[in-house]
């Protein structure tokens, strides 16, 4: 008896790593196929035909929804941002400055940027779905309850007292986007081959940009401008 349950767990493990290994493909299919085409551009079947496999409702089955299959696209990403944030040395006596603040903000998507094979999607990815209805604000939900990213967003307010909270707002929205934009644009010269993938070296002129950007003094006559939160984050 024993031997016989320890083989039928054996079995559901092995099933289990299967159906996991199929749902990641499935996942990294619709990614390639969504920086490329957009989200409105690919059918489910394609997806999975790209992803090797002939059930064409494999993703109804493993995800649901084309919503649930996006939205399990980003937790993946914010996920993996996260690990890589949680890795960056934070200063313990606090005076880091804006940089540190930028620098924990930024550093991490670009690493996990950087960390994927051919082909390189995942910036393009989150530049087609960053407008995508229903998912601009699961980065906020996802990082809510992150101690270190409260920690970090409470400094960047200190570090930038005097300037309206709405101009700050106006501000990490504008520069989320363009970010994303650049990254986008860097993505696919890399898989072109028209440039090598010095990641590294994009991600702290973006932190050099963004610290002088938010940092610079608001002189608008009003506070006009509001593009929510800034994308994932």
């Amino acid at each position: 008896m024993a031997t016989g349950a320890s083989g039928a767990g054996k079995e559901c493990a092995g099933m289990s790593r299967h159906s996991e290994k199929a749902r990641e493909a499935l996942m990294d299919a619709a990614e390639e196929l969504f920086a490329v085409h957009g989200i409105d551009g690919v059918s489910n079947r394609r997806i999975t035909e790209h992803a090797g496999t002939a059930n064409h409702s494999a993703i109804k089955y493993h995800f649901g929804t084309r919503d649930d299959l996006l939205n399990a696209l980003i937790r993946r990403a914010i996920t993996e941002v996260s690990r890589f944030r949680a890795g960056l040395a934070v200063s313990e006596d606090r005076d880091g400055g804006l940089r540190e603040v930028v620098t924990h903000r930024v550093l991490p998507w670009i690493y996990y940027l950087s960390d994927q094979p051919a082909p390189y999607c995942r910036a393009q990815f989150l530049y087609q779905v960053r407008g995508y209805p229903g998912l601009s604000n699961i980065g906020t939900e996802l990082l809510s309850g992150d101690e270190l990213q409260a920690d970090l967003v409470g400094r960047t307010r200190a570090e930038l007292e005097g300037i309206p909270a709405s101009v700050i707002r106006a501000r990490a929205g504008i520069l989320g986007y363009m970010t994303l934009g650049i990254c986008a644009e860097f993505e696919r010269q890399v898989a072109d081959g028209a440039r090598e993938a010095t990641w590294d070296e994009l991600g702290y002129f973006l932190v050099d940009a963004i610290v002088g950007m938010v940092a610079a003094p608001s002189t608008a006559k009003s506070d006009f401008l509001d593009f929510g939160d800034p994308p994932f984050g």
